[in-house]
């Protein structure tokens, strides 16, 4: 495992050339993406090109950012101009962007050397990306178990050390949940946070951009370089952003922490509940107070998610027209042409949603079911922010278990989506969320702590965390891959 520091530090010393480094992981990925298949576009020739850039900076006696020939992987529902965009959909099979993400433009401006685009659930929906219209990712721990979804590609690139940090998006958990079937650390931030122009829009009110690491200190190096205000994004909030690398304190003296009661019952894994417990003795014994807390209405973020989402999903979808962008079936009239598209570009999962969606905007149904979610939201929102009264930050399982063979829920989807069960509230309620490593069960398999925050208190999500990964050795555990 090599961390962004220690890489930074290498180039600075001219012990290795940027140009190495990125040739090392784009032959690690060639080596290994027939097992994990973490990637949908791997992108050799620009990622040595933005290398020899780094590399004549330095010779030239230039000091170079923290994230200058750092090698990072994108999920591919982000807009890379000149790169194929897929969303992992076929609809958008031949999409190359003429346009720039705000995210990638800022990690282009920081020298951060792009691998390549990482593949997920196709637009984002779902909990293993199983739901790829192009290949199934496998877990680096497990090749036979999913990485966790939607951002799986991201995940497992990181988790088999494909490069050195990556983005995904979180929209009901997505970037936490495979944080947490991988083993690295992952990021949820807070809602306007980081801008979301150019990321392809699944549920706009819940979609947010954040990193992965094998590391605290990396995830917010990363998160540094990508959040802040850009008035191309009507959400984003025009705040200043903080040096986040400077609330990595080595205790949690005078950290009050507040465990979520309604989150160890019916459903989670013995295991899991066992593994966490410990963790959080591992925060008292570091100087925390911890706090038994309720959440009352955190059980029902799962049904309220599955009528907002939906709902904003067939909404933002109705783009897909073949006449714009993607593929296009020859018809003879223009309905026959969106019918035609739609069933050949969309998979099942996501026409599932767009159905569920147009059902609940639908005359007799919006107040029965889309306004009342909309009220649940906001009487979970009330819940955590109660909690914050007497709390700093708050903790539970990521996940209520570890990764699951693929295949075993595909037939279920209601199983598929109790996944999300534990990370829903927190994108409802807008609030940063973090999963990190802290365990394993007795197959072998990574077992993820969550960390939830108020809003913009990303620093203390941080320093919790980064305490607790001083104290343990998980993150330096590494999948039995060859």
């Amino acid at each position: 495992m090599t961390s962004i520091r220690q890489l930074h530090q290498e180039l600075t010393a001219k012990e290795r050339t940027a140009v190495e480094i990125a040739t090392e992981y784009l032959e690690r990925i060639d080596a290994l993406e027939p097992k994990v298949k973490s990637f949908l576009h791997v992108t050799p020739e620009l990622a040595i090109e933005q290398a020899r850039t780094v590399d004549a900076k330095i010779a030239r006696g230039e000091e170079i950012g923290p994230l200058e020939g750092i090698p990072i992987a994108l999920k591919d529902n982000l807009c890379t101009r000149g790169i194929p965009t897929t969303c992992g959909s076929r609809i958008l099979e031949n999409f190359v962007p003429p346009y720039e993400s705000t995210v990638t433009a800022k990690l282009r401006d920081a020298g951060a050397i792009f691998v390549g685009k990482t593949n997920l659930d196709e637009f984002a929906m779902g909990s293993s990306t199983e739901n790829s219209g192009y290949q199934v990712t496998a877990n680096p721990w497990d090749l036979s178990r999913v990485p966790g979804g939607s951002s799986g590609g991201s995940a497992a690139a990181v988790a088999a050390d494909e490069c050195v940090v990556s983005l995904g998006s979180d929209t009901g958990g997505s970037i936490r949940q495979p944080a947490s079937f991988c083993g690295v650390v992952g990021l949820k931030p807070t809602y306007g946070l980081v801008s979301r122009f150019g990321l392809v829009a699944y549920a706009s009110s819940l979609d947010q951009i954040g990193p992965f690491g094998r590391t605290v200190e990396d995830t917010a190096i990363l998160l540094g370089a990508i959040a802040g205000y850009d008035p191309k994004d009507s959400t984003s909030l025009n705040i200043p952003i903080p040096d986040y690398t400077e609330a990595l304190k080595p205790d949690l003296k005078g950290m009050k922490i507040g465990v979520i009661t309604e989150t160890f019952g019916e459903g989670l894994d013995p295991i899991v509940a066992e593994t966490v417990r410990k963790a959080i003795e591992q925060c008292k014994d570091l100087g925390a107070e911890i706090r038994e807390i309720s959440c009352p209405r955190f059980r029902y973020g799962l049904p309220a998610y599955y009528i907002i989402a939906p709902s904003e999903a067939s909404a933002n979808l109705a783009r897909y027209d073949a006449v714009k962008y993607g593929i296009r079936e020859d018809a003879d009239s223009l309905i026959e042409m969106y019918t035609k598209t739609r069933a050949r570009g969309f998979g099942a999962e996501v026409k599932r949603r767009i159905m569920l969606g147009t059902y609940t905007l639908s005359a007799g149904y919006y107040d029965a079911y889309y306004l009342k979610a909309q009220k649940v939201r906001t009487l979970i929102k009330q819940d955590f922010d109660k909690a914050f009264e007497s709390v700093d930050v708050v903790v539970c399982p990521t996940a209520p278990t570890t990764a699951f063979t693929a295949g075993e829920k595909t037939e279920d989807p209601l199983s598929m989506y109790l996944s999300d069960l534990m990370t829903i509230p927190v994108n409802l309620a807008g609030l940063p969320g973090m999963s990190i490593p802290c365990g394993f069960d007795g197959k072998g398999l990574p077992i993820g702590l969550q960390l939830i925050g108020d809003v913009l208190r990303e620093d203390r999500l941080f320093r919790v965390a980064h305490a607790y990964e001083r104290a343990t050795d998980w993150h330096n555990r590494q999948p039995p891959l060859q």
